[in-house]
């Protein structure tokens, strides 16, 4: 066992972590190809390798965080509108139970707490919420598709995908948010990259480098310890 290269691994998965502020500095093409590159090893039921990856920056970027914020500002207004912005699957369960729903308390009270939001705080909580899609000022966002006609699997193939962007992406010194909030407005994403009627939208990943002076890149979620989660048998 090499430990210097179980080290450089561990290190790049377990320094992980969401970033919800980014510094205004491009990311070289070549660099985001290199990281597709190394991700597109990820595994995938009988090779079908289901992905599709749409890299959006400069322009094509703006006007997605635009058109897109303006129909979360449009929907907070006027809730009704939401009936437009359905997602094609279920992310989260309809009814939470435990631990999960303590989990994801914890999770959120932890975030707003840091960012000083008090809880009943409507409007600050709206305005954080909306820099999901802002990107959180990431220059570049990655959507994920995959074709309609493939089944649930290929949502665990492009999961596995995703992790290694974002491992791969750390490992070259840039950070990454994945993001499901983007699934709710898939009709107007898929609309800007310009994907065929046959492909539906995953999930989102922002991307770029971290702002190191920006409170809320402190935020690191725990983890439960193993023997949590784990069941050691035989």
């Amino acid at each position: 066992m090499n430990m210097e290269h179980v080290q450089i691994v561990d290190h790049a998965i377990t320094s992980r972590h969401s970033v919800r502020a980014f510094l205004n500095q491009p990311v070289e093409q070549q660099l985001i190809k290199d990281i597709l590159s190394v991700a597109s090893r990820a595994p995938s039921g009988t090779n079908t390798q289901p992905w599709k990856v749409y890299v959006v920056t400069g322009q094509k970027r703006d006007e997605m965080v635009k058109r897109v914020c303006d129909a979360q500002i449009a929907v907070a207004q006027n809730p009704q509108l939401a009936a437009q912005y359905q997602e094609t699957f279920a992310y989260y369960p309809k009814n939470w139970v435990s631990p999960f729903i303590d989990r994801r308390r914890e999770n959120g009270w932890g975030l707003y707490g840091l960012l000083g939001i008090q809880k009943g705080d409507k409007e600050k909580m709206a305005l954080q919420h909306l820099r999901n899609f802002q990107l959180f000022d990431a220059p570049v966002g990655l959507f994920f598709t995959t074709n309609k006609a493939m089944g649930i699997g290929s949502k665990m193939d492009i999961s596995m995908m995703l992790q290694n962007v974002m491992i791969a992406a750390k490992a070259r010194g840039l950070d990454t948010c994945p993001q499901a909030a983007w699934n709710h407005f898939h009709p107007i994403v898929l609309d800007i990259v310009g994907a065929l009627d046959d492909e539906e939208l995953v999930c989102g990943i922002a991307l770029g480098y971290a702002d190191p002076e920006h409170i809320i890149n402190t935020f690191i979620t725990p983890r439960v310890p193993v023997e949590e989660f784990a069941v050691f048998l035989g």
